[in-house]
């Protein structure tokens, strides 16, 4: 197999595209989608500001702050972190911790690690063994979404960069979709705008396939962990991954017209929501939209974070 620019041996056929291509003209593929995105998503008008990027240590997260810092670590004026949210779950965060420790260590980077242990007094595996009939993610998700917005909020980040690459991506605009849940689609990153209280997460492989992401990793010595949640088999995204995966495989480019979908309704969802205040959890003070956050509304008067 050729490569379709140059004729060299191909070392990835991209068939969304009918393109064959070389290591070189692979990279330089993927390295061109992300600089668009970033300058899509990110605004530094004077060169000066600050980025943040969640690293849990596997492919999509390390690769995001790799791309951060080839793509502003030269600006003198951008000031660039990154943190992890450990959970708490035995056998699986540490060695996530130890390679983002490691590529942090190597692009010298300042990081810091979070944990659900000091936030909310609870691990995962705790929660999964007291609630065992719920979903893992459903109580997962909440929290380390409040430590990553928290996090971001401490360094004083304009931005907060997440590995979610096309596939992840295309999955949760289907996931929001079947269930009627147009307030959450609007709500998905990037985002645009900033909300008092809010980071504005900003999602630099949304247009980058997990294969294409696994594919640069190893064609540049990206070193990640490689370790899986344990408790990821019991999530409902697994369905909607199977499901992406069938149409993208009798339809070629479907992840990407998924996401061209959203990117043209957003603008309208997002007005539907404009009016939407957040104010302050009464429990624990952090950004919300209603009384309670959906933290200390799941985790109950055992939280008290004030």
């Amino acid at each position: 197999m050729e490569c379709s620019i140059c004729g060299r041996d191909a070392v990835y056929e991209q068939k969304y595209s009918g393109s064959s291509l070389c290591s070189a003209h692979f990279s330089e593929s993927v390295e061109k989608r992300v600089k668009k995105e970033l300058r899509r998503q990110i605004s530094f008008p004077d060169r000066k500001g600050s980025i943040a990027v969640a690293i849990s240590g596997g492919k999509d997260s390390s690769l995001t702050l790799h791309m951060i810092h080839r793509f502003y670590s030269k600006w003198k004026g951008i000031r660039i972190s990154a943190f992890t949210v450990d959970e708490g779950i035995m056998g699986y965060r540490e060695s996530g911790l130890q390679s983002a420790r490691k590529l942090c260590e190597s692009l010298g980077i300042p990081h810091s690690t979070v944990s659900f242990i000091d936030a909310f007094r609870t691990t995962m595996d705790r929660e999964v063994a007291e609630h065992p009939s719920e979903i893992p993610c459903s109580r997962c998700g909440p929290m380390r979404r409040n430590l990553i917005n928290w996090s971001s909020v401490s360094v004083d980040a304009d931005y907060v960069a997440l590995g979610i690459n096309l596939d992840d991506y295309a999955q949760s605009v289907l996931m929001n979709v079947v269930k009627g849940d147009a307030g959450r689609m609007g709500r998905m990153a990037p985002h645009s705008d900033a909300r008092e209280g809010m980071v504005r997460r900003v999602l630099p492989l949304r247009m980058i396939p997990e294969k294409e992401v696994l594919l640069y990793c190893i064609l540049h010595g990206i070193e990640h962990d490689q370790s899986w949640c344990p408790y990821s088999e019991r999530a409902q995204r697994n369905y909607f991954r199977n499901l992406v995966n069938d149409l993208e495989e009798h339809f070629p480019g479907s992840r990407f017209a998924m996401v061209n979908f959203l990117d043209h309704v957003k603008p309208y969802l997002e007005k539907s929501s404009a009016s939407e205040i957040l104010g302050e959890c009464r429990h624990c003070g952090r950004p919300t939209s209603g009384d309670v956050c959906s933290v200390c509304r799941m985790m109950g008067p055992r939280l008290n974070t004030r």
